[in-house]
């Protein structure tokens, strides 16, 4: 796999899970439940620093 398509699919995994993240908040403020939505923010930050390790560490063979 080139590096431009290893970056833009980790991008988009990164995006679809923040984009999860970001419901579960939402949700969790509509129901009012304070573990959803810590669930929630970790689940995008969580994305959000794996996607950065990944893309930051080089690729061995």
């Amino acid at each position: 796999m080139t590096p431009a398509i290893r970056s833009a699919v980790v991008v988009l995994a990164v995006l679809v899970v923040v984009a999860l993240g970001i419901a579960g908040v939402v949700l969790g403020e509509a129901d009012d439940s304070p573990g959803l939505q810590g669930l929630g923010v970790l689940l995008a930050l969580g994305a959000v620093v794996l996607g950065v390790r990944t893309l930051r560490r080089p690729r061995q063979r």
